[in-house]
């Protein structure tokens, strides 16, 4: 069905994460347990996370080979869940890590990572760390600091508490083969440290770190194959090129810069002349992958004659530059293109899903492949999950860049649009929403940007089959609509809160309710469609939203109350006679005020009692219900708040009682409800068996067209034991007895089968 389902195994580690306190206990450190040594690594004792505990899972059997315990950390690190204690589950004794991704681990400290002592760890990567690198490695086993082949402490730190830059602990990793420090305090003293004292090192990433001469990888010629400095900072920019051409080993290469440029760095970025590289066309013969994105010097005659000289490169980077353009990267028929050559750049989709793949951690490489990429989302009439995958990572590595969240949810909701959701799995869609309420939040007054993210989420595919955090996302869906004044927002804003407001529990209901805010903005839509004596989906999707914020929620009722809600809604009965779906949502709403006892008296104003006595008689019989509802509540008080009215108790209850047993039963399903609480006091209603007769009425009318939803309830809240007194107890009224026996067979035949 979906264009992107996920294996068994995922979706297991996936429920693994999101219940690991159901599947763990945390136990304190001075078990036996924790008192066993680690086989792996003699001398060496588990360790405890915070506090003296540890977290263990509940089933003692519990063993996870290398690759399930690498995926299961790659998981938590992913969805932000690594702490101390959760490093905790990763004792030696029952997993095995052999190639380790701590991402998101700025919450680790040398406590919980010292659970690595006990693992043989060929490949680290432990990124955005805030203990220094130094202790990261101190944190490592005998066994791993002699064979550890690959380490990326990307964005991570080097400075100790006096604040040098201290990287003498990579000395330690002798067998180094691959180290990545960039976006770190790295500088020209750590990069001859490594050249120096790691002799195997072949593939280095200085990226964006303090290295401001680069000719101590000199010492490297003979083995250097992969050197990325993207963004690198140089003091002297005309030793660069020489260097890089002395390195004949090289077979990757990245010498990319940013566009745009800070005016007031302390140093150029690096701006060799990226021509004096392509000239030299006998130079690092081994070539097969290079990047010199952001070039202002690159000359396409140049650079193709480079590339007839070195056949064996197969990837060429190009974003910000207008060479991407050139025929021979684009046009299969130019003579000289390759077909084996991969490009990043705008000019093609495959040039930008390229670049996305590969810049993720590039802020201004993201938002310019976004921006193109939003160019082409309209013209894609299938499901692409490829691309949303692509996007995803930039906007979730770059929250607070607006440039990027800007591009980002645009293509998003171009990705996702109509029928295309319906093609998606619903964890893509998940992460797609999650991701766009971050932006969402983080930017709460751009206009476009939160025009953008109501498009994304007005979508019957995500707000229906779509498991997310509901409550935030009807929060912030609230705030925008408060926020602006425009139209089609509101629309869009009422349409998501309208549904959401009915999967989100009543205590976030009450929560979102009790906000005299977003009820005054509710109210005030309405308002402005009365006065305008406009019945379009705005005010319904309003109206729905205003009912489904006030089921079962007292707090809600009453600030609807206290906003003048009542009154303006008597102007709309009047001003909407006989629009059917309009009466119908907003007697479902003072059905829900009448079913709160302390505010049963607010209702009882004889314009209000006139009008429902006449909708009772409607010929709708959605809108006859919730009237009748609305009255058995009021009646099953007694008489005395019945002074007001130009009726009495008793003739409203004979005229109850007659519409109710001419009632049919309707094709479909006109109503949901949360719980049957609301009826039980009516059942109880001895006095007034008109009042019992509709609440079995309705109680009949939902279990018969959604048993497998309200039976169960039923059953569970205690409501068919209440039912079975009515129908064995003769006294009570013939008809209502006779539907708590066609209830009660419902309910039997359902728990059956």
């Amino acid at each position: 069905m979906y264009d992107s389902p996920g294996s068994l195994q995922e979706a297991c580690v996936d429920f693994i994460c999101e219940n690991l306190e159901a599947l763990c206990e945390t136990n304190p450190s001075n078990t036996q347990l924790n008192l066993l040594p680690v086989l792996s690594e003699p001398g060496a004792v588990t360790h405890v996370g915070n506090n003296g505990t540890r977290m263990v899972f509940k089933d003692s059997d519990a063993y996870f080979h290398s690759e399930i315990s690498e995926q299961l950390l790659t998981a938590l690190s992913e969805k932000g869940k690594l702490s101390d204690i959760t490093m905790t589950l990763f004792d030696s004794s029952t997993t095995r890590l052999r190639h380790v991704c701590l991402q998101n681990a700025g919450a680790l400290t040398t406590k919980g990572l010292r659970i690595l002592k006990g693992h043989k760890i060929c490949n680290l990567e432990a990124t955005d760390l805030k203990v220094t690198v130094n202790d990261l490695i101190g944190c490592l086993g005998e066994w791993t600091l002699q064979n550890l082949r690959t380490l990326n402490v990307a964005r991570s730190t080097f400075m100790d508490g006096s604040r040098y830059c201290v990287v003498v602990a990579l000395s330690k990793l002798r067998n180094l083969q691959s180290l990545n420090v960039s976006g770190t305090e790295f500088n020209r003293h750590g990069l001859e440290i490594v050249a120096e004292d790691l002799p195997h090192l072949e593939n280095l990433d200085i990226s964006c770190t303090r290295v401001d001469d680069i000719t101590p990888l000199r010492k490297c010629r003979d083995r250097l194959k992969t050197l990325v400095m993207y963004n690198l900072k140089v003091s002297n920019s005309e030793n660069v090129i020489p260097v890089i051409l002395e390195l004949h080993q090289l077979r990757v290469l990245d010498m990319s810069d940013e566009k745009d440029n800070h005016p007031f760095d302390m140093f150029t970025p690096m701006r060799s002349k990226v021509t004096d590289f392509l000239r030299a066309v006998d130079k690092v013969p081994h070539l097969t992958s290079l990047d010199i994105s952001g070039k202002d010097d690159i000359s396409a005659t140049e650079l193709r004659l480079f590339l007839r000289h070195h056949q064996a490169v197969r990837f060429l980077g190009l974003i910000h530059s207008d060479v991407c353009y050139d025929e021979s990267f684009i046009n299969p028929r130019h003579p000289e293109y390759e077909e084996l050559l991969v490009v990043t750049g705008t000019a093609t989709e495959s040039q930008i899903m390229e670049a996305l793949r590969r810049y993720s951690h590039r802020p201004l490489y993201v938002q310019k492949c976004l921006y193109n990429l939003f160019r082409l989302t309209p013209n894609f009439t299938d499901a692409r999950v490829d691309v949303i995958q692509l996007v995803l990572p930039g906007m979730m590595l770059h929250p607070l860049q607006f440039g990027v969240q800007m591009a980002a949810t645009a293509c998003l909701y171009n990705l996702t649009k109509g029928d295309l959701a319906h093609k998606i799995h619903p964890k893509i869609l998940k992460r797609v929403v999650e991701l766009t309420l971050n932006a969402m939040e983080t930017f709460p007054n751009h206009y476009q940007l939160q025009k953008n993210t109501l498009l994304t989420l007005c979508s019957d595919r995500i707000l229906q089959d779509v498991a997310f955090d509901k409550y935030r996302c009807a929060r912030l869906v609230m705030n925008c609509l408060c926020a602006f004044e425009d139209a089609s927002m509101n629309r869009m804003s009422v349409a998501i809160c309208s549904i959401l407001a009915a999967k989100i529990s009543t205590s976030e209901t009450s929560l979102l309710g009790a906000q005299p805010q977003y009820m005054r903005k509710l109210l005030a839509i309405v308002k402005s469609k009365v006065q305008t004596k406009s019945v379009d989906i705005t005010i319904k999707f309003t109206l729905s939203a205003l009912w489904n914020l006030t089921d079962e929620s007292p707090t809600t009722c009453s600030v609807f109350l206290e906003e003048g809600g009542m009154a303006l809604f008597l102007e709309v009965l009047e001003t909407f006679q006989d629009e059917n779906t309009v009466e119908t949502k907003v007697l479902g709403l003072i059905n829900n005020i009448a079913e709160v006892a302390q505010l049963r008296n607010r209702l009882m104003v004889a314009e209000f009692i006139n009008i429902l006595r006449k909708l009772l008689h409607s010929n709708h019989l959605d809108v006859s219900y919730f009237a009748a509802g609305i009255i058995a509540h009021l009646a099953s008080d007694g008489a005395e708040n019945w002074t007001v009215a130009c009726v009495t108790r008793e003739q409203m209850l004979k005229e109850l009682g007659d519409v109710v047993v001419q009632w049919e039963t309707p094709d479909g399903e006109m109503v949901a409800y949360r719980s049957f609480h609301p009826f039980f006091p009516l059942l109880t209603c001895r006095e007034a068996y008109q009042v019992q007769l509709w609440a079995v009425w309705a109680i009949q009318h939902v279990c018969t067209k959604n048993a497998k939803r309200y039976c169960p309830m039923l059953v569970e809240e205690g409501g068919n034991h209440i039912l079975r007194h009515l129908w064995e107890n003769p006294a009570v009224n013939g008809n209502v007895r006779k539907i708590c026996e066609s209830i009660l067979e419902v309910v039997r035949f359902n728990s059956t089968f």
